[in-house]
């Protein structure tokens, strides 16, 4: 206990857990798009039971990868290079990494994973087809509600490693990176339901939400590669999208007044 007050007592401990807990939030906004999107397609009574099973998920997950935290940076280990060389950026450095760790594998398996999901339900989206499926409808939610806690767990641990191996390269006290994991899934917990139902009351706003899944997944295959977007452009670029979004339904909703009067 000692230790732990003395630990916050620093001036830089607080300025490392402030940086960590506004990074976990901001990366937990790709995992709660996710999750949000694949609970809205469940029965209603079971939305908001799949976002809290979600969540709980991502919490269990990044606690359990901070418990192994050894075991989870030699996943940055080199596994297998292909041993080609790349083309060469202005710096003179290759492009992209022929030389793979479990990390690169996993973010690129997710990316696929992701970029995979968000076509199929934009496809899903632009051509619905009415389902002639004779199946009883209890039978159907239980596996549709089953198919989704599986791809929340999968995209899970894909979101959680990243998150945690960023954190450890932001701060090596592991007090330090439970607090704002807590702190990022609290948000989170929070700003589930208030976010799926504005997607879900909003059509627009789903297109919007999964063109930001194909982009998080290309930007995940590409770290995979070794080519290293940097976040802050990534999410300046999401928030002038919801901007412009916004302006866009106020100005539906300014003319739907006007014709209600008329």
């Amino acid at each position: 206990m000692e230790s732990l007050l003395a630990l916050f007592s620093d001036p830089t401990a607080w300025a490392a857990l402030i940086a960590l807990v506004v990074m976990e939030v901001v990366l937990g906004i790709d995992n709660l798009v996710f999750i949000s999107i694949l609970s809205n397609k469940l029965p209603e009574e079971q939305r908001a039971r799949a976002r809290k099973v979600g969540i709980g998920l991502a919490l269990g997950m990044r606690l359990l990868l901070l418990s192994m935290i050894a075991w989870l940076v030699g996943l940055t280990a080199v596994v297998f290079d292909l041993g080609i060389t790349g083309p060469l950026n202005d710096y003179g450095q290759p492009a992209f990494e022929t030389a793979f760790s479990w990390r690169d594998l996993i973010l690129v398996a997710g990316g696929l994973f992701l970029i995979w999901k968000a076509t199929k339900e934009i496809h899903h989206n632009v051509d619905a087809t009415p389902s002639d499926d004779l199946l009883d409808k209890k039978q159907v939610a239980a596996i549709t509600f089953g198919s989704a806690i599986v791809q929340i767990i999968l995209l899970d641990m894909v979101f959680s490693i990243d998150s945690i191996l960023t954190a450890v390269g932001m701060t090596d006290n592991l007090a330090v990176m439970i607090i704002a994991v807590l702190a990022a899934v609290g948000a989170m917990v929070l700003a589930a339901d208030p976010l799926a139902n504005f997607i879900a009351r909003n059509p627009t706003v789903v297109m919007l939400a999964l063109g930001f899944l194909l982009m998080i997944g290309a930007v995940l295959i590409a770290d995979g590669f070794g080519v290293h977007v940097p976040k802050g452009y990534i999410y300046a670029a999401m928030g002038f999208s919801v901007l412009v979004e916004l302006l866009n339904m106020l100005s539906r909703r300014a003319q739907q007044r006007k014709g209600e009067k008329h």
